[in-house]
């Protein structure tokens, strides 16, 4: 996920690299004065460009935070904030690209590179994503960063990629859901185990997990003599999935006929056959 997520991000920035070689020899970075700190911008720019050609990426981003400490009224400074923040980027400093993205995204509403510090700071939170059993805040900020790329900017080319993950995002938060779901229901616990897989449904229609969800509903009614819900939620992932396995196992609980899709006796923790 964050080697693709880095190639993409590399080819966003390709004309705003190309843009940034352009600077070059525009200057003397040569200077009389042994005592004179300041270096002209273009010394200073290219040689946090070469410092990212070389993959160094911790001294490129102190060198272009540099060139916005000693030219902050340059055009150079401006492209140099959001060349930072790729910079901790590349180097898995999300936190600090995080930061430099937002101070740029608030110091220049109107630049025509903010679009993609939106996208930047979308996938510094998406390539944090945890697996399901673990906290999932880094994944609902990633959804809500990408969620406003796609509708701030929907005809640049950052749009379709964040709608992708904004999509993977969500069917990731649906799994968490139904990690706890199934715990709760395996501790008998189902009322917790019905509130989560009723989030899925409700909340997250169109993630692969609906199925299963509905099975499991099945399940957890079935166990605490609900039959009547039970059969309700059964018809509905029947008439919506009807070729499903879990609905197969859904028919099996409910009718006693057949078999479990997986033949291997999933349900008898349940204590229902």
């Amino acid at each position: 996920m964050a080697k693709e997520a880095k190639i993409r991000v590399w080819a966003a920035l390709g004309t705003m690299v190309l843009a940034a070689t352009t600077v070059a020899g525009c200057g003397d970075s040569s200077s009389d004065d042994a005592n004179y700190k300041e270096q002209p911008v273009e010394v200073l720019y290219n040689r946090a460009l070469d410092a990212l050609g070389d993959q160094d990426y911790k001294a490129a981003a102190k060198g272009f935070e540099e060139v916005d400490r000693q030219h902050p009224y340059s055009v150079w400074a401006t492209k140099a904030e959001i060349m930072a923040a790729f910079a901790y980027y590349q180097n898995n400093k999300y936190d600090d690209a995080i930061i430099a993205l937002d101070r740029f995204i608030q110091l220049h509403p109107g630049h025509k590179d903010i679009p993609y510090a939106y996208y930047l700071k979308g996938i510094c939170y998406y390539e944090q994503i945890s697996d399901v059993g673990r906290d999932q805040r880094t994944t609902q900020q990633a959804l809500d960063a990408l969620s406003d790329v796609a509708k701030r900017f929907p005809d640049t080319p950052y749009a379709r990629d964040a709608r992708l993950k904004v999509e993977l995002c969500i069917d990731h938060l649906a799994g968490k859901e139904m990690d706890v779901g199934r715990y709760y229901e395996k501790q008998q616990q189902y009322v917790g185990a019905i509130n989560r897989f009723r989030t899925v449904i409700e909340r997250y229609q169109t993630t692969t997990h609906v199925p299963e969800a509905l099975h499991r509903l099945v399940e957890c009614y079935l166990a605490l003599g609900v039959k009547s819900e039970a059969k309700e939620t059964a018809a509905v992932l029947g008439y919506n999935f009807p070729g499903s396995d879990w609905y197969q196992d859904s028919y099996y609980l409910m009718t006693g006929e057949g078999k479990p899709a997986d033949d291997a006796g999933t349900h008898k923790f349940l204590g229902l056959f």
